[in-house]
């Protein structure tokens, strides 16, 4: 095995040619479950919809200071990149009891000024399908509905936005 597994994994190569070569496809995009109490959007049923559209899914909780360090970037590649074709997606799962509230979550989107689209998550439908396990958690789909990157916690704030360019160019 590779002494570098999970940094080829997750990270993409420095390449002088095509760059969406760099990104491994991971694996198909999981279908959503569970997701409820949509905000800023009618609820979206699935990710047949978005096909032709590069997804960024973020798995955050509003009480969770590694996720708000996140959000400032997280919002900014939304406005800079939504009319290129890129879809957040935040999807709220809560760590503690208080988080399931609805009014907590449309509370906070408010606070934070989130204009993307939110979905709840209380049962963990969609982050048991995804396998995650960290607050904040990022999953970068492609045009075709597959997996390319994904990062967790803070930080790597322009790979990943490097990773987000790369899937906007290719067709």
């Amino acid at each position: 095995m590779d002494n570098n597994f999970f940094g080829n994994l997750f990270s993409p190569k420095k390449t002088s040619g095509k760059e969406t070569a760099s990104l491994p496809v991971l694996y198909p995009a999981p279908e959503f479950r569970g997701l409820e109490n949509w905000i800023n959007t009618p609820p979206i049923a699935s990710m047949r919809q978005l096909r032709g559209k590069v997804v960024l899914i973020d798995f955050w909780t509003y009480s969770c200071i590694n996720c708000l360090n996140a959000m400032p970037y997280v919002k900014a590649w939304h406005k800079k990149y939504q009319s290129h074709g890129l879809v957040v997606l935040g999807i709220h799962a809560p760590e503690f009891g208080f988080e399931k509230k609805y009014q907590n979550v449309l509370q906070a989107v408010k606070k934070h000024q989130i204009k993307f689209p939110v979905a709840q998550d209380n049962g963990f439908r969609l982050w048991r399908a995804y396998k995650n396990r960290y607050w904040p958690a990022l999953y970068l789909i492609d045009k075709q509905g597959r997996v390319r990157y994904m990062h967790f916690g803070e930080g790597r704030y322009k790979t990943t936005e490097s990773a987000i360019r790369q899937l906007l160019k290719s067709s």
